[in-house]
């Protein structure tokens, strides 16, 4: 113990003078003198019971985990090393393949004449029930396989968004209502937020596109029954006494 600074204090500081050596025991103690053999790891590890299962049949223990062989994987795809220079677009490519294998949703929104394009009204339908949503298309975001379009309508006067991402699973469709007359000149109409330039509502536009679906989706009885009332009027209706009544066409000369 170092009595030096001890020395310099009064007989009745006992008290500070042994929390200083004990500090001091401490911190020598603290300091290493030699150092210690690392310990050697052994050559077999020694073997474990967790995730085993006894088998029913020969009684063995197996384990609790799929095991595959080397040259298939567990979705049956074979390992076979793909070249290519871009691994990202390449994964994105084999999912698109196994959500759209028809190749629709990738044509509709592709960079070509017939394709969707921004400032169309689209319609998209989905699985789970509810109701589809219309709405103006604000932007087209292409990102392989999370390519995702934005729609703005008005419900109850108030101006919602949604994006939608068009290999998702649960949407069923997405239909073109109705397309722009001139291609519009940005990539993303987010001017169209503004009150100057908002479509409001596209009710109108929906309702009037079922309206024309209906007229070719007719058939079954009710095409029959729709056709058979057409020709009963242009044949005319009976009277009271059982004689049909004619019909008077009046053609109006130039």
């Amino acid at each position: 113990m170092n009595a030096a600074p001890l020395a310099r204090r009064p007989l009745s500081c006992l008290k500070s003078g042994l929390r200083q050596a004990r500090q001091q025991k401490i911190f020598s103690r603290s300091m290493a003198t030699r150092a210690a053999a690392t310990p050697k790891t052994p050559s077999q590890v020694p073997d474990h019971n967790f995730y085993r299962l006894v088998d029913k049949k020969s009684k063995t223990l197996r384990s609790a985990f799929a095991i595959y062989p080397p040259t298939q994987a567990a979705a049956g795809i074979p390992l076979t090393p793909v070249k290519t220079t871009n691994p990202v677009a390449a994964l994105h490519d084999l999912q698109i393949k196994k959500l759209d294998p028809t190749g629709a949703r990738t044509a509709l929104f592709a960079r070509t004449r017939e394709a969707a394009k921004v400032g169309d009204i689209l319609l998209v339908t989905h699985r789970r029930g509810g109701e589809p949503f219309a709405g103006v298309c604000l932007s087209i975001r292409r990102a392989g396989i999370d390519t995702a379009v934005l729609l703005r309508n008005h419900l109850g006067k108030v101006g919602v968004e949604m994006w939608f991402k068009i290999y998702n699973r649960n949407v069923a469709g997405i239909e073109i209502v109705k397309r722009r007359l001139k291609r519009a000149r940005r990539a993303r109409l987010t001017y169209m937020r503004k009150p100057k330039h908002d479509m409001g509502s596209v009710a109108e536009y929906v309702s009037a596109w079922r309206k024309s679906r209906r007229v070719f989706q007719t058939k079954g009885r009710r095409g029959r029954r729709l056709l058979r009332g057409r020709m009963g009027r242009a044949g005319g209706r009976r009277n009271k006494g059982g004689e049909r009544g004619r019909e008077v066409v009046v053609v109006v000369g130039k």
